[in-house]
């Protein structure tokens, strides 16, 4: 052990280190960015995803663009309101960053005749309006339906295509000077969607969370402080380490570029109800032996000896808890996994190098030396002791019975995922995207991309068409699809331009000569910009392009799948490749691979934490005992799940390796004092019985902390968030229990020590 003068050599040292470094990270905590690029949640390292990026270089970005709808619930066909919308898309337009502004208002149909002349008519004519004329020109273009006219008439929707990639600062501004355009109009009801809107509305939110998590965590620790410790004293010494520890992880983030993404708005609130656990075990410990009559100095070492390897070890399982998330191929869950993990280490290490100097700096409260006993905890604690060893049977019943509802419920849980799932109902943005995707056929984008492999043919092929047309026809009618843009539809519109209008014409051309003068026509839309919206430059790809209703990843994959066995038959005997892709697809895609990546983090988090545990108390059943009491909540909070309805995503998947990591740490508290009684040569029933009585405070007042700090995260706007927050309180709550009932009883049934053995 370090002697008293050693100590005293080195605690300014220490001190000024530490002073120094947390004033530099604190600084740089004022430069930590939030990070919201929705494209870090596509898989890593995928060929899908490596398909998409391609896919997005030959055709541009699919997500650069809002969607305002603008709502008359009487009808949208009413010259006055027409010319407001009309106006309104114009200014629009001046905005910077916006590329081009389309509304039916400003939209017209275009009619083609042979000798290869054009004329136009635009549908809303203000010169000579006439509603019931207007509406049923629109109606009769179905491409127009639910694009920019809702079906029902209540709504006008335009689209607004902006510049690609735009950054944080230029998004927020576009969304600022759109905003104070439409606020000009009294119109009914204005909605707008889009990725920029959703970044700033996330990022706003985050913002107001982060705060607000951090106001609530540090106000929650107070309370328990001054319950647990009842002094000036047990309150700051304690919170200087709390605070300290989150200010070096996220100043360490800064240092490093790490941003703060949505799912680390949870780190205040994870960092301080961890960082409190160690910290009330270690002042536990020292006040307890400052109640023995301890010197300070005496009381520290007393104090780090006994809970130093068992408070290593629990921060070791709780960072392997959450490192086990990097093999999540997620990039925000890796970083969460790795951030929190390295957090967890250095709150402990803060704990043991600087507790230790501010006890001896301030040796303690005074109460303390005058009130030797704790009498509330010894009554109590010693009262369930008997209650559980008496019980021993009808424990071994109950456990029983809560495993086997617990697997029933468990294979109950299902795997689905909604776009926005994460915002609450009340949310206007949420409002706002189940309007659009009520009223405009859906918003959840749907892409298919559409290959030549034969060198002898290319998209414009006659036979392909009439192929890619069969597929869009089952997409439309079969798979629910609004298609938006396609080769098929363009040939469509052009074909109708040819005939007049007439509706009878929406269909693809019967000649070979159409079909070439057709293909003339649509090279020559837009400068010939247009064409490449929907073909490579190498005429041997091409995309249908569209939306469908949020139906959930669930339905959507037996959608894939039946889309997939029509598709094979439709190939011209494998000249043809249909590959699905797109932002909403990966997100669909990741989910498959959370699953089977969680299950092995998990896997390889509870085997490392049993050899840990195996390595040091140096027993089998010891092992299997801590691991069984552990694995118990997993799937007490699965079988939850499984009953009440909520579905495994990736916010609710995280909660079974974080929470493995955390709860093991009471068991290993209670091993730890358990072995270091029988090291003392005292029997097994005495050894359990004071650590029963020895660690049962600590270990009900740190899992009420953790369970009152997560409980916090009900409060989130996220609903990710909030299911973290309520199922990791559930899980240690169930925790605690199994280690203050099922653990005792499995320890004094089927452990037996190796001086036992030889009696």
């Amino acid at each position: 052990m370090v002697g008293e003068s050693t100590f005293k050599k080195y605690i300014w040292i220490g001190l000024t280190c530490f002073i120094a470094i947390t004033a530099f990270l604190g600084y740089k905590v004022t430069s930590v960015q939030l990070d919201y690029d929705f494209e870090k949640f596509f898989p890593k390292d995928d060929e899908e995803t490596n398909f998409f990026m391609d896919f997005r270089e030959k055709f541009k970005s699919e997500n650069d663009f809002l969607l305002i709808a603008v709502e008359r619930k009487s009808g949208v066909f009413d010259k006055d309101f027409l010319l407001e919308v009309d106006a309104m898309a114009k200014e629009f337009e001046s905005v910077k960053h916006v590329n081009f502004v389309t509304s039916i208002t400003n939209q017209e149909e275009f009619f083609l005749y042979q000798n290869g002349a054009t004329t136009s008519k635009p549908y809303i004519d203000f010169e000579d309006f006439d509603g019931e004329r207007d509406s049923l020109r629109v109606f009769k273009n179905e491409e127009l339906i639910n694009t920019l006219v809702s079906e029902n008439g209540g709504s006008i929707c335009i689209f607004l295509r902006h510049v690609d990639y735009l950054s944080k600062k230029k998004s927020d501004q576009l969304i600022i000077d759109l905003n104070s355009i439409i606020e000009k109009y009294d119109f009914e009801k204005v909605r707008m969607a889009g990725r920029t809107v959703q970044q700033k509305y996330y990022i706003d939110k985050m913002m107001v969370e982060l705060i607000l998590f951090v106001g609530m965590s540090a106000a929650l620790i107070v309370l328990f402080l001054v319950i647990a410790f009842r002094s000036i004293w047990g309150v700051l010494i304690p919170q200087l380490i709390i605070v300290s520890s989150l200010v070096w992880v996220v100043g360490g983030m800064s240092l490093f570029g790490t941003g703060v993404n949505i799912i680390l708005t949870v780190l205040p609130t994870i960092m301080f109800v961890v960082s409190m656990s160690d910290v009330i075990h270690l002042v536990s410990r020292y006040l307890d032996a400052l109640r023995m009559d301890l010197r300070p100095f005496d009381a520290i070492m007393l104090a780090v000896k006994e809970v130093g390897l068992a408070t290593l070890l629990t921060s070791i399982t709780t960072a392997i808890g959450f490192f086990s998330l990097y093999f999540v191929r997620i990039e925000p869950i890796q970083v969460f996994g790795v951030v929190m993990g390295f957090g967890v280490l250095l709150a402990f290490i803060l704990t043991f190098l600087m507790l230790p100097i501010m006890f001896y700096l301030f040796p303690g409260p005074a109460y303390i030396r005058k009130k030797k006993k704790g009498n509330f905890w010894q009554k109590y604690l010693e009262k369930g002791f008997v209650l559980i060893m008496r019980k021993k049977a009808l424990i071994f019943i109950i456990t029983g019975v809560i495993i086997l509802l617990s697997i029933v419920g468990m294979l109950q849980i299902n795997t689905n995922n909604y776009l926005l799932d994460d915002l609450r109902e009340s949310e206007q943005l949420k409002e706002d995207f189940n309007f659009l995707d009520s009223d405009y056929g859906g918003v959840r984008p749907f892409e298919l991309v559409v290959t030549v492999k034969d060198t002898n043919r290319n998209v414009w092929d006659r036979e392909f068409l009439e192929t890619l047309d069969t597929v869009q026809n089952y997409l439309v009618n079969d798979y629910g699809v609004t298609v938006k843009n396609s080769l098929i539809t363009t040939y469509k519109v052009v074909n109708r331009s040819a005939h007049s209008g007439s509706v009878d014409y929406y269909k693809l051309p019967t000649s070979n000569s159409k079909f070439r003068s057709f293909r003339r026509n649509i090279k020559m839309v837009d400068k010939g910009e247009f064409v490449y919206t929907l073909v490579d430059s190498t005429q041997s790809v091409t995309r249908i392009s569209g939306n469908i209703p949020d139906i959930g990843n669930e339905v959507v994959t037996k959608k894939n799948e039946e889309l997939i066995a029509f598709l094979k038959n439709h190939d011209l005997n494998g000249a043809v490749d249909y590959q699905l892709t797109g932002t909403a697809h990966l997100v669909d895609k990741n989910l498959k691979y959370l699953s089977v990546s969680l299950i092995r983090g998990l896997g390889i988090s509870i085997l490392i934490v049993a050899l840990i545990i195996g390595l040091i108390y140096r027993s089998t059943a010891i092992l299997f005992i801590s691991i069984l009491t552990n694995v118990l909540p997993l799937l007490f909070i699965a079988g939850v799940m499984g009953y009440l309805g909520v579905e495994l995503k990736t916010s609710t998947a995280i909660v079974f390796t974080i929470a493995f990591g955390i709860a093991v740490d009471d068991t290993i508290h209670f091993l730890g004092k358990f072995k270091y009684e029988l090291l003392k040569g005292k029997g097994k029933l005495y050894a359990l019985k004071r650590s029963y009585l020895t660690t049962g405070k600590a270990m009900i007042l740190t899992t009420l902390i953790l369970c009152a700090g997560f409980l916090l995260l009900v409060f989130s706007s996220f609903l990710g968030t909030f299911y973290l927050g309520l199922l990791l309180c559930i899980t240690l709550l169930v925790a605690l229990i199994a280690d203050i009932t099922i653990l005792p009883v499995l320890l004094l049934v089927f452990y037996r020590p190796r001086g036992e053995r030889k009696r």
